[in-house]
């Protein structure tokens, strides 16, 4: 698989005590269908046992036959929209997981990633448990499986007891929904009502769409459990520093979404006004690449006194040309996605800001697509810092020798992608756009500070853990 930017991780949405959950699980799965485009699944509970549907595809594919919803009977719903940053890109890695055993049914939806999951798989293994897929989240179940403890609640804490990594989860049983945000709050998760009904989803852009009332995000190390008997909060797990990653405010999170305790879409705006104070340049326009670029671009603009054009278009409706075999298809990835203005571009000075480089590959065509529109310069400004390091907390990001920041200058990048200039935000610009909601954030995509080591993994954890070709 070739990335060209970091690809989204996962979102995951569920209702509680609502007659037509599995519909609003799937219109709360529209909403969070730019966090993962691989595959989504809905498992829903009529009080007695659990039903399910996954598939790969688009929540609108999956879901566009109205009759698999009379499959999915009941008042409470789980669903979850993935990309894999573990595990292969097939139908038994499909989620929500949905297992019987000796104490019930239960599923699990997980956005984030286990980072000591390969050793637990391993001792899991030893004693005899058989796993059906490649994900980390199946490890989650086998711990509660395997659990002595008498309550569900008492399990899931055994069982999240021994993992390390970033998590939030949703679990579903016949007769209860249970959410949880990790210790560190790495993953957005946030909590609703509509009328009688609890409504849990990953962005609070799925609780709009629904026209769900927004309560407040989860606490790190939270645990909600809702049944019958309405809402029980928790703090189960020892208190530990919030680090909330600062790539949702970058490039994951949708603008219209509130996560961390700020609007994304204001963020964004400061982030361009911010990187227009550090790296102003003589200019005659400010372009956004789209869609992620554009509240950056708008900061920038207002705050450098030039006009903001729409010097790229985007094609919302192609499919993911970045994964297709063949490398000439590849070679015209960007040009099938943005097509420039020449009215717009000609004879101009053009800024045009993104929101990272990754490998450069794709800012590199991009600025060649500008210069052949009649660009007369272009200038390149990053509404983020220098990407050196992969993410292991459950974005999808290149390796490390494959980060062209880890290995080359600013001076050498922008040479490589034959811009004018170019210019990155700088990490307290970055932390100054952003905020104090939050002590601090997992910026190790930037630095390599990672807030959670790799326990017994005997290597640097800037070095791969996974295999990412496979993933």
């Amino acid at each position: 698989m070739i990335l060209s930017r970091p690809q989204e991780e996962c979102g995951i949405f569920g209702i509680f005590n609502h007659p037509e959950a599995s519909n609003l699980t799937y219109l709360g799965l529209y909403a969070l269908q730019h966090r993962g485009q691989e595959a989504c699944g809905i498992v829903s509970s009529d009080g007695y046992a659990l039903h399910g549907h996954r598939s790969m595809g688009l929540v609108a594919d999956v879901f566009g036959n109205h009759e698999i919803f009379k499959e999915l009977p009941g008042r409470a719903a789980i669903g979850h929209v993935r990309y894999s940053t573990t595990g292969k890109s097939v139908i038994e890695n499909t989620q929500p997981l949905q297992v019987d055993y000796s104490r019930g049914s239960i599923a699990v939806a997980h956005n984030g990633n286990i980072v000591n999951a390969q050793i637990i798989r391993a001792e899991l293994e030893a004693y005899g448990s058989i796993f059906q897929s490649s994900m980390d989240t199946e490890i989650i179940v086998h711990l509660l499986a395997t659990s002595r403890r008498d309550s569900l609640v008492e399990r899931i804490i055994a069982a999240l007891d021994q993992i390390e990594g970033a998590y939030s989860l949703l679990f579903l049983t016949e007769t209860r929904m249970v959410a949880i945000r990790d210790p560190r709050g790495f993953r957005p998760l946030c909590i609703g009502k509509l009328g009688a009904s609890y409504v849990v989803a990953s962005e609070s852009c799925a609780l709009d769409l629904i026209e769900a009332e927004y309560i407040r995000e989860l606490e790190p190390g939270e645990m909600i459990v809702i049944d019958k008997d309405g809402l029980k909060s928790m703090m189960p797990w020892k208190k530990a520093d919030p680090t909330p990653c600062i790539f949702e405010f970058v490039y994951f999170a949708r603008p219209d979404s509130y996560i961390f305790g700020k609007n994304v879409y204001m963020v964004r705006k400061e982030m361009g006004r911010q990187l227009a104070r550090e790296h102003n340049v003589e200019a005659d326009i400010v372009i956004a690449v789209p869609d992620s670029g554009v509240p950056a671009a708008m900061g920038y603009a207002e705050e450098a006194g030039l006009p903001f054009e729409l010097g790229l278009i985007r094609n919302h409706y192609i499919g993911r040309t970045f994964i297709e075999p063949q490398q000439s298809i590849r070679h015209f990835g960007v040009k099938i996605k943005l097509n420039p203005i020449r009215e717009v571009l000609e004879g101009k000075r053009v800024v045009v800001i993104d929101d990272s480089i990754v490998r450069g590959t794709t800012s590199r065509k991009i600025v060649k697509m500008l210069r052949h529109a009649g660009a007369k310069e272009v200038h390149v400004r990053i509404s983020s810092p220098p990407t050196n390091c992969p993410c292991y907390y459950g974005i999808d990001t290149p390796n490390r020798k494959e980060l062209i920041s880890a290995s080359h200058s600013v001076e050498e990048v922008k040479k490589y992608i034959t811009a004018d200039s170019l210019g990155y935000l700088s990490h307290l610009g970055l932390m100054k756009s952003v905020g104090t909601e939050y002590d601090s954030y997992c910026t190790a995509c930037f630095t390599g500070d990672y807030p959670i080591h790799f326990p017994n993994m005997g290597v640097d954890p800037q070095m791969d853990l996974f295999n990412k070709e496979e993933q």
